[in-house]
């Protein structure tokens, strides 16, 4: 079995020459054209795409002097098809017809090994696996035959059974034929592909194991301390993060009465008209961190009470929310864990120390880059860490399947942009903030949204909210805090909440705030769910 390539994104090139006028060559004998076509097109002297290696070709039929060019040119006498035959054994199983004898000697003399058996190809009709004496016609003289060419070569030192995936054609293609040869043959190569869907099945086994010891929890607490259940509806609001912002914003929800009075409180806590800067900017001014992060925190309660306004129903349906990044603030407000006022005051601190420690040391960053594996993200910033010490350089946000940002020192990742972009990444791109959120650097950060929580009234949520950092809901209001500061310094895991709250049956999602940022990333998700999706602008 070849390597699955299934959901990774990846196609082999378009080639001049098809597959067919590859081993159409082989089986011609015809090595000149063979030699042109391995020169204009990715094919490989091992490479088996269903019916066996040119080796095999060459061997059924009964092409001696291409057999001699493909073994020197590197073909691998004992690789085996996808039944286990290897040129010996197809040699065998013909060896009743003319000249099928002469190529079994042939191949004996290049090192065949005759002890090699088959698979269990057939275990119903003809079970059990076979040496290719045993292959060949029940006839006493061609077995003898056979019998006497192995004895003759007895003494034939016997080349070794190569790699299984030395006829794979990613392999060859990713690796190369003279690596795949160095391979032992019970060598288990860690592939990108097989590393990313074990680390899923793992997700998916501890999501699972979490969700049955939740279920288990709360099945065991006494009724009188349950909170109200959340509605058993597939609603979910979801809260855009940084970046979303746009000079206008909230200009549809201003009049709202509770809108104004979100923004006069605001106008107390900040000491500042946060409504000014939403409608008039300018630009600049609200795309800093200080500004747009209250700015986008009060766009999202906005936007609630005009859909309040809108669809009363949506609001009161909602069973479970979530935000990303900045927007983790407006989903706990919302779920009623935090006060507007304490809410905005932990934001307020949040902006300001970010602000301060994107200023702190080199200038520093985020790049979002589209296109590439996790495996080889994780190699690219390793490179560059071992390039440049003492740089910051990782993944930060885990948006959509291949769309990552990366965050850490400009300099480093001005170097992770030239490597993505030679690996083939499709966009690598900076993003428009003041600092490397999510990483080491935002710990003096850390430490003053810390204090700030521990001076506000934190309550148990009254529906599900997920963390960034887990991708699961918070299990109790003691962990949130914690959990907050940890946001500020880890990686957001964005795509993992997504595909958890599907699996929970949330397949009616609104965006509440400006832009359609969250939307855009659900299609690279599940794009059943982002057909329905919907937002609400403010």
């Amino acid at each position: 079995m070849g390597r699955d390539m299934t959901g990774t994104g990846r196609y082999p090139p378009q080639p001049k020459y098809p597959p067919f006028a590859f081993y159409s060559c082989v089986r011609l004998g015809d090595p000149e054209q063979l030699q042109l076509i391995m020169d204009m097109d990715p094919y490989y002297i091992t490479q088996d795409n269903g019916a066996g290696a040119p080796i095999h070709f060459a061997t059924t039929y009964k092409q001696l002097d291409m057999l001699h060019h493909l073994i020197r040119k590197g073909a691998e006498v004992n690789q085996r098809d996808d039944k286990g035959f290897t040129a010996l054994h197809r040699a065998a199983y013909l060896a009743q017809y003319e000249g099928y004898l002469q190529i079994y000697e042939y191949l004996l003399s290049e090192g065949a090994d005759p002890s090699i058996k088959t698979n269990d190809y057939d275990p119903y009709l003809n079970p059990g696996r076979k040496t290719p004496m045993e292959v060949a016609i029940d006839d006493p003289e061609v077995r003898n035959k056979l019998k006497m060419l192995e004895e003759k070569y007895k003494s034939t030192p016997k080349k070794k059974e190569p790699h299984p995936d030395v006829g794979d054609w990613w392999a060859l293609y990713d690796y190369g034929l003279d690596t795949i040869k160095g391979w032992a043959i019970d060598y288990k190569h860690p592939y990108p592909e097989v590393l990313k869907r074990a680390k899923d099945a793992q997700d998916k086994a501890e999501f699972k194991e979490a969700r049955r010891a939740r279920r288990a929890a709360k099945a065991a607490q006494p009724k009188a301390a349950m909170v109200k259940a959340a509605p058993k509806t597939p609603i979910a609001f979801l809260f855009p993060g940084q970046g979303s912002q746009a000079v206008g914003m909230v200009d549809s929800a201003k009049d709202i009465p509770a809108v104004k009075e979100m923004f006069a409180k605001a106008q107390e806590i900040l000491g500042y008209d946060l409504l000014k800067v939403c409608l008039e900017g300018p630009k600049a001014q609200l795309d800093d961190t200080q500004y747009s992060q209250p700015a986008l925190f009060v766009a999202g309660l906005a936007a609630v009470e005009k859909l309040k306004a809108e669809n009363p129903a949506a609001v009161e349906g909602v069973s479970c929310t979530a935000g990303l990044s900045l927007g983790e603030y407006t989903a706990l407000v919302f779920a009623g864990v935090l006060s507007f006022e304490d809410g905005l005051k932990v934001v307020k601190a949040r902006a300001e120390n970010m602000a301060a420690a994107a200023k702190m040391g080199d200038p520093h960053g985020m790049l979002t880059i589209v296109g590439l594996g996790d495996a080889d993200l994780e190699d690219i910033c390793k490179t560059v860490r071992d390039k440049m010490p003492g740089k910051t350089c990782q993944l930060a946000n885990f948006l959509f399947p291949q769309g990552r940002v990366c965050s850490g020192h400009k300099d480093a990742l001005d170097e992770v942009q030239k490597l993505a972009t030679a690996k083939g990444a499709l966009k690598a791109q900076a993003v428009a903030v003041s600092g490397a959120f999510h990483t080491g650097l935002m710990s003096p950060a850390r430490e003053a949204v810390l204090k700030v929580l521990s001076e506000v009234t934190i309550n148990d949520p009254r529906i599900p909210v997920y963390s960034n950092v887990t991708a699961l809901p918070f299990t109790s209001k003691d962990e949130i805090p914690a959990m907050l500061g940890r946001q500020l310094c880890e990686p957001v895991l964005w795509e993992h909440t997504m595909k958890n709250l599907i699996a929970e049956g949330k397949n009616q999602c609104y965006e509440l705030g400006p832009g359609a940022q969250i939307k855009a990333m659900c299609k690279r998700i599940d794009s059943n769910v982002w057909k329905a999706f919907k937002n609400v602008q403010p």
